[in-house]
């Protein structure tokens, strides 16, 4: 089988592999774990007093959050930030979900929620103007493209130099672009992945770049013939990791990173990543 029906399969089992799992995860009553016994929600400075207000992004795009609703738990990042919260002590009926642009999550200044996560790369220039907890995810970038374009052919970085090659503003897969395959012609920058992707269907750019999870669901759901050419490598040799966003300074910032830390020391991170994520097999990385 060619290589390029073969990931093209893999995509649609990965994203078939991830619809599957709705059946199997819960709402946040059930499926979140009950309020850590040694936490104490009520001392903590939170913006609302008793509440923990949440923010994600504006949609929220499966598989991060399913049917753009975060209150039901399910989806990757609404599972991640119900079991925070938790940790935190806070019953799922506590916790408040507010939404924010890409671009107001890593700005400085006042915030009206206490974290918000929206795939958010952990960066030293982010860091002067926000926060972060300690990550609960590492991705890898991933080139996609569709059947009869010259990137679907494309078996090293070198082989991608002379194609337009897109992604959105202010990402991590953006930097990849520029730091890691320098294409001739420049970095192809839109407002959103939902631009970028527009853009590959009509033929503006000949592939876009994006995370694995997401690359895995545009090409096995959204686009029609969707390819994943191959991961990239870690930009300056650092694993691209996400964190959840606070105020610079913010009082919350240590109760939340040991609450993150605890997720990931007893396996409920990864309990997470396999029920939502853990379809991201078999793709080649370039070099």
């Amino acid at each position: 089988m060619p290589r390029i029906h073969s990931l093209r399969f893999g995509a649609l089992a990965a994203a078939a592999l991830l619809t599957a799992s709705l059946a199997a995860c819960a709402a946040p009553a059930d499926s979140t774990p009950t309020p850590s016994e040694s936490s104490s929600s009520a001392a903590l400075p939170t913006v609302t007093e008793g509440k923990l207000t949440i923010a994600t992004g504006e949609p929220a795009y499966f598989p991060y959050v399913i049917d753009d609703d975060p209150t039901n738990g399910q989806g990757f990042e609404a599972a991640v930030a119900y079991a925070v919260a938790a940790n935190l002590g806070y019953a799922a009926e506590d916790v408040v979900w507010v939404r924010s642009t890409f671009d107001e999550a890593i700005a400085p200044g006042p915030k009206n929620y206490d974290f918000n996560l929206q795939q958010v790369s952990i960066t030293d220039e982010r860091r002067s103007a926000v926060d972060f907890s300690s990550p609960y995810y590492s991705a890898q970038q991933a080139v996609i493209t569709v059947e009869g374009n010259p990137a679907a052919s494309a078996k090293s970085i070198a082989d991608l130099a002379d194609l337009k090659i897109g992604a959105a503003t202010a990402t991590t897969s953006l930097t990849a672009i520029e730091e890691i395959i320098n294409p001739a012609s420049g970095a192809q920058i839109f407002n959103s992945n939902d631009d970028a992707k527009l853009a590959l269907e009509s033929g503006q750019v000949d592939a876009i770049v994006v995370d694995l999870p997401t690359a895995y669901y545009i090409t096995g759901v959204e686009l029609d013939g969707g390819v994943i050419v191959g991961t990239l490598p870690d930009i300056d040799g650092e694993t691209d990791e996400w964190g959840l966003v606070l105020a610079k300074d913010s009082p919350l910032t240590a109760a939340v990173t040991e609450a993150v830390d605890a997720l990931r020391a007893d396996g409920t991170l990864a309990a997470i990543v396999e029920d939502w994520l853990g379809a991201g097999q078999g793709v080649p990385a370039l070099q």
